[in-house]
């Protein structure tokens, strides 16, 4: 039996017209249509507010290295400033009572005030000089042990770091010259030293600074491993100085301080090499050095050296990364270690 589709009700027009018939659109359409437009706005508007910040961010941190090259810069040209700064950092970070600590003990502190105004500057300066000899007393010279050999003499070369020991030299006791509150200059001293090159201080160089007898003047120098001229000077200090102002000339940039730290680059400051030093004969006639006492260390713990550019390779080497990102940071990649608080500035 066959089925007749002409007298059915199916229809087909009828059924194309029901499927392309499209409802009108409903409330909660239109609320997704409206919370889809505001997530793309927020998205937007946060992205927006993530550069800014990053933005934001780089500029304090521009800005708080320039402040410590201020401070820098300042401290070479206003040594006052340079122990204010030093005390501070002595003293550590001041703590800074809060407001509603200051509210509750108004009345005390106007007391502690008057009490302060009264106070005489003698009384200051004797405290304060009570306070630097308490400090000075709390802390203790540790050294490292040093190999020696069946007589009990050092063995050379000492590693000491950053620096190596070749030569303690001789101390000379008969002439102040020699000497002063917080050295001793012994003739033949040897130490060397990895530093930036004077024709390009990108790259590693061994300096080795060396003290000798000029005319009954001791004589520093300070010479590198890459055939440039030797500087040479009175005291540590101007060889160190005259150092870095050409590691600044080479570069055509202030990559770092030219305020001398000589006898620690010549390593004389070195608590392990004044150590050694004292042990000579001749050192208790020395009139104008000032006996040091030292501890050594038990637990052989090493000494650490000041994270400064002006003694360090991988400390200048930050610094001449950061000098070159300030003047072009559009350009330049930033450092990895540009956010690096402990210097710290180490940079400076």
């Amino acid at each position: 039996m066959e089925y007749d589709y002409s007298n059915s009700n199916f229809n087909n027009s009828n059924f194309m017209q029901r499927n392309n018939f499209q409802r009108p659109t409903g409330k909660y359409k239109q609320k997704l249509m409206v919370l889809k437009r505001n997530i793309r706005e927020f998205v937007h508007e946060n992205a927006a507010l993530v550069d800014e910040l990053e933005e934001i961010q780089m500029n304090i941190i521009i800005k708080k290295e320039e402040r410590k090259f201020l401070l820098k810069k300042l401290c070479e040209y206003e040594p006052q400033v340079a122990l204010e700064v030093q005390n501070a950092a002595k003293d550590g970070p001041i703590s800074r009572p809060s407001v509603t600590h200051i509210s509750s003990n108004n009345s005390v502190s106007e007391k502690k005030s008057k009490k302060k105004v009264h106070m005489s500057s003698s009384d200051r300066r004797s405290s304060s000089l009570k306070s630097r000899k308490s400090s000075s007393k709390g802390r203790k010279k540790i050294i490292q042990p040093v190999p020696v050999d069946h007589n009990g003499k050092p063995i050379f070369p000492i590693e000491l770091g950053r620096l190596t020991v070749h030569s303690l030299g001789e101390v000379v006791h008969t002439r102040s010259e020699f000497h002063t509150e917080n050295a001793i200059y012994p003739v033949g001293y040897v130490s060397t030293r990895i530093y930036g090159s004077l024709k390009d201080p990108t790259q590693k160089c061994v300096y080795t600074c060396k003290i000798s007898d000029a005319n009954d003047i001791p004589r520093f120098e300070i010479a590198s491993d890459d055939h440039c001229p030797p500087i040479t000077g009175d005291t540590p200090d101007v060889c160190h100085s005259l150092l870095l102002q050409s590691i600044n000339d080479s570069l055509s940039l202030n990559v770092v301080s030219t305020r001398p730290r000589g006898h620690d680059f010549f390593g004389l400051s070195h608590p392990t090499v004044l150590h050694l030093i004292q042990s000579y004969p001749g050192v208790r006639r020395c009139a104008n050095y000032k006996w040091i006492k030292f501890e050594v260390s038990k637990n052989c713990d090493m000494y650490t050296d000041d994270n400064d550019a002006g003694l360090s390779y991988e400390y200048l080497q930050r610094s001449i990364n950061f000098c070159k990102y300030k003047m072009a940071p559009d350009v330049l990649q930033r450092p990895d270690d540009f956010l690096d608080s402990k210097d710290n500035l180490v940079l400076f």
